[in-house]
């Protein structure tokens, strides 16, 4: 079958327009007679919709890495200045995939860049790979990045890179949580029929087997539509069940719509460790007192180890600088968001010919360095395409009106330490 203009790459298409309606002078890239060429990264992030918890401080980090490009990168001894072309993806997966395209066929970026859940990375490393434009995403689970784009084991992707933690690392956190806790093994769970859940759901690859084999017994009613509202009948399995810990992956309106539902119910587990929905303090403040005691996964804090390889940053400088110029608390996808343009300048750096795609996949691929949020490393990672970052547990524990989330199980990660111990739900 004649594949269409549509379904052509976009490198091939551009190649083939080229060849057959341009000139022969015009063929030649206008960047290569300029004194400093200037290379495009698209962004794709959700500013707005139900995940725009993620995308807070994206003002803040965008401004801070157009700081660190301002005097240009260099590249085989040339500079370059970089252009930042950010675009909401409203939380929507279908906008994320629409927004790619266009900075992919519109705007022609040289690398695109995403974060904020499968929502947002997924569609927007699909446009990439089928266009075969280098690109680096975060702040998604590597199982439903990988897996949920259809990923093949030993064969992975041409062109999109990922880095982040697993479900193997909420697992270890939780269950270290979990023991500690004193609460029996009756957990009831909570996914959304949406990418994260379905990952975090699955009977083989997900939190089930797991879980059995650790000797809790998960309570899984089945999927939910997101935004639903209405978690009774789940309410009722957990109570039936008798239920002292619940675990999910949910959205923050839908965590909201359960969490009074429960209270109106009279259900009272002693342990909510919930992904996704108790990691923004905006969040857990708008729950008032029944946002105390929560819990949650934690990918970063101003506590880590790490530094800025564009400035020398501390993560304490990173999140500090934030609340400072927004008056509002730190938030966890502040390092990662500022780490992905740490790795995005790195292979600028050391790419062979930053006019070809090839090569800078390439030096993607080859990456090696300390970020802010602890080590990029595509040759130790455990699928193609994926590195992982660690991962520890958190707890909201709220002294006088200030909620602070404290680290109350690391599973030995060497340089994130416990900062408080767990205390049950009252």
């Amino acid at each position: 079958m004649t594949k269409t203009l549509k379904h052509l790459p976009r490198r091939r298409f551009l190649q083939a327009g080229a060849a057959a309606f341009a000139a022969p002078a015009l063929l030649k890239s206008t960047r290569a007679y300029a004194a400093t060429p200037t290379l495009r990264i698209g962004h794709v992030s959700p500013r707005t919709g139900p995940l725009a918890g993620f995308a807070e401080a994206d003002d803040y980090v965008l401004k801070g890495i157009e700081q660190a490009f301002a005097a240009g990168l260099e590249n085989n001894g040339k500079s370059w200045n970089v252009e930042i072309i950010s675009k909401d993806s409203q939380s929507n997966p279908n906008r994320a995939a629409e927004v790619a395209a266009d900075l992919i066929l519109g705007e022609e970026v040289d690398i695109i860049v995403a974060a904020s859940t499968p929502d947002t990375v997924n569609p927007v490393a699909d446009q990439a790979e089928v266009n075969e434009v280098p690109c680096i995403t975060t702040d998604c689970p590597w199982q439903p990045y990988f897996f949920g784009r259809n990923g093949v084991p030993g064969e992975g992707f041409q062109s999109t890179y990922h880095f982040f933690w697993g479900l193997e690392d909420v697992i270890y956190s939780f269950l270290e949580l979990w023991d500690a806790s004193g609460a029996n093994s009756v957990v009831g769970g909570l996914f959304p029929n949406d990418a994260d859940g379905n990952a975090w759901g699955h009977p083989e690859l997900g939190l089930p087997k797991p879980l059995g084999i650790s000797g809790y017994d998960l309570i899984d009613p089945g999927r939910y539509q997101p935004l639903s509202d209405d978690f009774s009948n789940y309410i009722s399995a957990f109570k039936e069940a008798g239920c002292e810990i619940v675990t999910g992956n949910m959205i923050p309106p839908d965590f909201a719509t359960f969490w009074a539902q429960a209270a109106q119910q009279g259900f009272r587990p002693k342990v909510v460790t919930i992904g996704k929905a108790l990691l923004f303090p905006s969040f857990i403040e708008s729950l008032g007192d029944r946002g105390d005691g929560l819990t949650s996964e934690v990918w970063w804090t101003p506590n880590h180890p790490f530094s800025s390889s564009l400035n020398g940053a501390s993560a304490r400088q990173l999140a500090e600088g934030y609340t400072a110029e927004t008056g509002r608390p730190w938030t966890q996808p502040i390092g990662f968001k500022h780490a992905l343009f740490e790795v995005a300048a790195d292979v600028i750096r050391r790419a062979e010919d930053l006019e070809d795609p090839e090569a800078i996949v390439a030096a993607i691929a080859a990456t090696q360095m300390s970020t802010i949020v602890g080590k990029v490393d595509w040759s130790d990672g455990p699928m193609n395409n994926v590195t992982k970052t660690p991962l520890a547990a958190g707890q909201w524990q709220k002294t006088g009106d200030t909620f602070n989330l404290e680290v109350v199980a690391s599973y030995g990660i060497q340089g994130i330490e416990q900062t408080a111990d767990l205390k049950l739900l009252s």
